[in-house]
């Protein structure tokens, strides 16, 4: 909390109305659903409804604890407005409707309704945020390892007619007995002809004999989210598909090893772009190399072509170049790495080379 109100202070700013539950959890602790954190120079104030009584006492740090009746965040913004030397607040509209900015001032003394809520330029705790401490770099790392033992004990399931739900379902199930608190995005298991689908959904089509089997998966882990995928074959890949994974592959290491901090996120994108440029596939891959993950499972930084944001120690962002050719197949690497001062970690440590079953 008091790295966001040195912020505030050096944007000028005298308060903040923050809503978002990742960003209110990061800032004091609390995971319950409703909640609202009213932030000035001084301090801060949550509140929340009376089913989180408890839950509020026991977990928040760093702030008080306010138990309303009404809609936490109007009471956290006539809080705010009620602040001597709280003339405006800031809040982040990438993540604010319209209605929701006008009910939070439909709460408000007609005088402050037009004035008193000031837009952020970008983001503070999504900022603050995207750079992990050393507790949060090790929690991460645990439900790395979480994700690489679930990728292990997967490869035993692979085989042909077994639907792709069934190895999401196995995934899943073990991921709870590994003791996940679940997951941190819909499981991504696509075969065959579906590999070619970069986000293509588990459904009842049976694995075939042969062909690529693409697994995109990630745990939560007291907060933290995984994220990994991993491409497999089932029988004996041909020389162009062997060549392809191999091209992946090696995009996929050039851009891991490309991390460091100072680093733009344009040049990690480029550092994997540039291997498929050259093997005549960059037009097969048609997304960004990489993003952000922590509280969540998409956050800042975003590793793509023209991102001119530099790397920073402490960031922990994926490195998933992937190649997809409709009507033959798909292949996507993807590792979680953290950027250090000299380099990049990598928390995924599962085997890359490719797996034939």
């Amino acid at each position: 909390m008091g790295a966001l109100r040195r912020r505030l202070t050096r944007a000028g700013l005298p308060g903040l109305l923050v809503t978002q539950p990742p960003d209110i959890r990061y800032l004091c602790g609390f995971t319950g659903s409703s909640a609202a954190l009213a932030v000035t120079r001084r301090g801060g104030r949550m509140f929340t409804d009376g089913r989180y009584t408890a839950q509020a006492a026991e977990e928040v740090k760093a702030a008080q604890v306010e138990i309303v009746s009404s809609s936490p965040a109007v009471a956290a913004s006539q809080w705010l407005a009620a602040q001597p030397g709280v003339a405006v607040a800031g809040f982040d509209p990438t993540k604010t409707t319209v209605a929701e900015l006008a009910r939070w001032k439909s709460g408000l003394p007609s005088r402050l309704r037009r004035g008193f809520f000031q837009a952020l330029p970008a983001p503070l705790v999504e900022l603050l945020r995207s750079v992990k401490d050393g507790d949060e770099l090790a929690l991460m790392a645990e439900a790395a390892l979480t994700g690489c033992k679930l990728f292990e004990h997967v490869l035993g399931v692979l085989r042909p007619g077994v639907a792709e739900v069934e190895v999401a379902a196995e995934l899943e199930y073990q991921a709870r007995i590994m003791g996940a608190e679940g997951m941190s995005f819909e499981t991504i298991v696509a075969a065959g002809l579906r590999s070619a689908m970069p986000h293509g959904r588990a459904t009842t089509a049976p694995l075939p004999r042969r062909g690529f089997v693409t697994m995109d998966f990630g745990i939560i882990h007291k907060g933290y989210c995984s994220d990994m995928t991993r491409t497999v074959f089932l029988g004996k890949p041909k020389p162009g598909e062997r060549r392809a994974y191999e091209a992946v592959l090696e995009a996929q290491v050039n851009a891991v090893n490309a991390v460091a901090a100072g680093v733009s996120c344009a040049e990690v994108d480029e550092a994997a772009r540039a291997v498929l440029r050259r093997e005549g596939l960059a037009d097969a891959f048609t997304h960004s190399t990489g993003h952000g993950v922590g509280l969540e499972i998409h956050e800042a930084p975003r590793v793509g072509a023209g991102q001119a944001t530099r790397l920073q120690p402490g960031m922990v962002i994926t490195i998933e170049p992937g190649v997809y050719l409709a009507g033959r197949f798909g292949i996507r690497i993807e590792d979680m790495v953290a950027v250090t001062r000299s380099g990049g970690q990598v928390l995924t440590l599962a085997p890359k080379a490719l797996i034939e079953l």
